[in-house]
């Protein structure tokens, strides 16, 4: 049996928390400022598109960006496969600055919370049994600890809701400006000897990039087979032995009945 983890790192959207509706909203409403755009209510079909996208989406102000790439008619598939190179092509193409449109999407979310708290917690949904699971994972010791492309006020701000109050160096949001892989190698460096950390994440390019760190290989990779990925990935996920696929149920399941 394998040992459990000592620190459980975990994303948080897709993998804790499904923010489908609130990512549209806080994206459309960027997208509406930034091409200045006179329509304000979203055609029909764009809700639909953008979920079936947000695979390809890694951070924040990529989301008003493919809304625009889906507005000019570029296919689903196209962004699916090929969704990074595409986002900075339209920024080069419209000399648009990423961190201003992060900082965007940021504002937007920012005054939705100071106008409407309740309207915007509503946006989210927790998977179904993952609060429990987390609340017993601390109960049990386990250093619990959130790596996240999302603002981490806005997931405390988040998580709190539910009852779950982590410390300050808990949350590893956007504003660390650091790639995952850095932020677990901080977390085992800040440990003892006899840490074991397990991941779990549902952007396979991320579980990836920690596979070529040669001083992580001791680190645990789950991909979360609930979150924003396709079924080829999670096909590869099967095929690799560095990275164990694992569903909610069994993410729900004590750690020795864990992939």
């Amino acid at each position: 049996m394998a040992t459990p983890p000592t620190i459980l790192v975990l994303d948080f959207d897709g993998v804790l928390c499904d923010g489908m509706r609130e990512y549209f909203r806080a994206a459309w409403t960027a997208y509406c400022q930034i091409w200045h755009s006179q329509t304000r209510t979203p055609p029909d079909d764009l809700e639909g598109s953008f979920a079936r996208v947000r695979p390809a989406i890694e951070i924040g102000w990529e989301m008003p960006v493919a809304i625009h790439s889906l507005l000019e008619g570029v296919s689903e598939e196209k962004i699916l496969q090929n969704g990074q190179v595409l986002a900075r092509d339209v920024l080069d193409k419209e000399g648009l600055d990423p961190a201003e449109i992060g900082a965007w999407v940021d504002s937007v979310r920012d005054d939705w919370i100071a106008s409407d708290l309740p309207g915007w917690l509503e946006m989210h949904r927790f998977y179904p049994g993952v609060v429990e699971r987390l609340t017993r994972t601390i109960a049990a010791g386990v250093g619990v600890t959130i790596a996240t492309t999302k603002e981490g006020r806005f997931v405390r701000h988040l998580l709190q809701q539910q009852g779950i109050f982590l410390p300050e160096n808990a949350i590893f949001g956007k504003e660390y400006h650091r790639p995952k892989h850095e932020t677990l190698r901080q977390l085992l460096a800040n440990a003892d000897s006899e840490a074991v950390l397990w991941f779990v994440e549902d952007r396979l390019k991320t579980l990836q990039s920690i596979q070529q760190q040669p001083d992580l290989g001791a680190v645990k990779l789950y991909l979360a087979d609930w979150g924003y990925n396709t079924e080829t990935e999670r096909e590869a996920a099967r095929s690799d032995s560095g990275i164990k696929l694992i569903s909610l149920s069994q993410f729900g399941l004590d750690f020795a009945q864990w992939p």
